[in-house]
């Protein structure tokens, strides 16, 4: 057939641009890249201030919305997600964090072989190029994504790391490194002042290479069966409908949200819900669309003072002093991720493992908008979980491809998640109060001193918490004794032939870590998997933490 190809990848953002790359180094190989979005050549995009930008612009968005939440007060969340290419690698907050270790012992002990730390150590590295100090028993140096370390400073972020270390909290040059925990500043995926996409370090050069056909505002509408065995794509362009097939295999990188849709769509799920739909069944699969994990989040704020904070910089005479910075190769503010440091944490000093996150930053943002800097000195800090236990779901509400699916996350209705909020808002409030801090500290402004006990700061976090936009878990991998796994160890798709889902969906539980990193760790693995390459050495014991 004229349009027919060894593999079709669904989805642009990172896993899709990965692949497309690797699959393609390969020259007899070639790849259809179907990508429901528009190109990445807005100049907001390679500018990293420039995701305010973007954040509410629908023709570079999936504008998700969850269903109203029972335990955060029947509120309904915005759940954004890049629609372009290179995907949320294009717009999001641009840090790299890798998680800890046991997160990825903790996949293999519950039945994804060969997912242990030791073992994907190697696909962390392969594809980063880190900039800047680090051990490289854990780093990369020769990979084609950049990952730096920021050089603007505030006496804020300065004092913030030195009051933690009064708290007892060890700063952490490195927390990609041997351990997670301590205070530090934030990697980002940013070089010579811009934003490095993963199409930017994946994606684009294939295309140049050759053996890619990227096809834009191309909506996978379902995928083409043939039995139990993929053999293609149909997608939806220019209001068309239109077939694409494929001679080797369908990978579905459409994310977290979209690839359990898909295969919902195509006859792949929960009878029930297929059924309800009229959809015909391909296959019976109970899991897909379940086990929604995210990063609840809470912001506590405080008024600057003695200071110049992100919030002034942002305006007037200011801001255009550093965006002439920036065109010059000069740190400025223009070239910052929005979280600037880092404290990884434990809840209660008796626990193995950190289990707890404190994000802070030089700027303070306006009630009930997203990232809407106040136009007084500011200072805020993030607090959330890192392995919550509360789930949820993604679900077609309709077969129509062009409507997006029921989300809903279930943030904090699993009790056992309430004690780590608490207990990582009060540490953000000790952060904010230390001795070092003390100088440019004014006042808490948010949620305020009338909220004190853990009651209080419990409905603060309900009422006020929202997204941390890292979705994992709805076609999440496992044993094949697991009924609610949906690809096996090799990223198969249970009970067909010729697909695989290559994205943060197969992960069983979301990283102690924002999920760029470890979601072109699953693709490096996967590549590797398609192309019947033998797998790295792992790393021997004594190099762990």
């Amino acid at each position: 057939m004229a349009d027919s190809f060894d593999y079709i990848i669904v989805g642009s953002g990172p896993a899709g641009s990965l692949l497309a790359d690797r699959l393609t180094q390969d020259k007899a190989a070639t790849v259809c890249v179907l990508e429901a979005g528009v190109t990445d050549a807005s100049m907001y995009v390679r500018i990293p201030a420039g995701f305010v930008k973007m954040l509410y612009d629908p023709a570079l968005m999936w504008e998700f919305m969850t269903d109203p939440g029972e335990a955060i007060k029947g509120r309904t969340l915005r759940i954004p997600q890049g629609r372009i290419v290179g995907g949320s690698s294009s717009i999001n907050g641009l840090a790299y964090t890798r998680g800890q270790a046991d997160d990825f012992n903790d996949w293999a002990a519950a039945g994804a072989a060969g997912w242990s730390h030791r073992e994907i150590l190697p696909y962390f590295m392969r594809s980063e190029r880190r900039i800047g100090a680090g051990d490289d028993r854990f780093r990369g140096r020769t990979g084609a994504l950049p990952v730096s370390n920021p050089d603007w400073r505030s006496p804020l972020c300065e004092a913030f790391i030195e009051g933690a270390t009064q708290l007892g909290i060890p700063r952490n040059p490195d927390y990609n490194g041997a351990q997670q925990e301590g205070v530090g500043y934030f990697q980002r995926y940013i070089a010579k002042g811009k934003r490095v996409s993963c199409a930017d370090a994946f994606l684009h050069p294939a295309l140049r290479r050759g053996g890619v056909d990227l096809r834009v505002q191309a909506l996978a509408q379902s995928i083409i069966f043939e039995g139990t065995r993929a053999v293609g794509v149909r997608y939806i362009r220019d209001g068309q409908v239109h077939e694409v097939r494929a001679r080797r295999e369908v990978i579905v990188c459409a994310g977290t949200l979209n690839s359990p849709k898909l295969l919902q769509l195509s006859g792949v799920g929960p009878l029930g819900l297929l059924q309800t739909h009229g959809i015909a069944v391909v296959q019976e699969l109970a899991g897909v669309g379940e086990n929604l994990r995210d990063h609840y989040t809470v912001r506590i704020a405080a008024r600057a003072k003695n200071v110049t904070t992100i919030n002034e910089l942002s305006r007037g005479w200011r801001l255009g002093l550093e965006i002439a910075k920036w065109l010059v190769g000069q740190p400025s503010i223009i070239a910052l991720s929005p979280s600037l440091v880092h404290v990884f944490w434990k809840s209660r000093p008796e626990l193995a493992r950190g289990d707890l996150q404190v994000l802070f930053t030089p700027a303070s943002y306006q009630e009930g908008k997203t990232y809407a800097l106040e136009e007084v000195p500011g200072m805020s800090c993030g607090a959330r979980q890192q392995r919550p236990f509360s789930s949820g779901y993604v679900r077609i509400r309709s077969g129509d491809a062009q409507a997006n699916a029921a989300v809903q996350p279930n943030y904090l209705t699993d009790s056992r998640d309430h004690a780590v909020i608490v207990a990582a808002l009060r540490l953000a409030r000790r952060l904010m109060a230390t001795p070092a801090l003390a100088p440019y500290f004014s006042v808490e402004t948010v949620p305020g001193s009338g909220v004190g006990t853990d009651e209080e700061l419990l409905d603060f976090a309900r009422a006020r918490g929202s997204t941390a936009y890292h979705l994992v878990g709805t076609c999440k991998m496992g044993a094949q004794d697991d009924p609610m796994a949906v690809v096996d160890p090799q990223l198969r798709v249970r009970g067909t032939q010729g697909l695989r889902v290559v994205d943060a969906s197969v992960m069983p539980q979301v990283p102690s870590a924002n999920t760029l990193a470890a979601t072109l760790m699953v693709a490096e693995k996967a590549a590797d998997m398609i192309m019947g390459r033998p797998t790295p050495e792992p790393t021997p014991e004594p190099f762990l933490p």
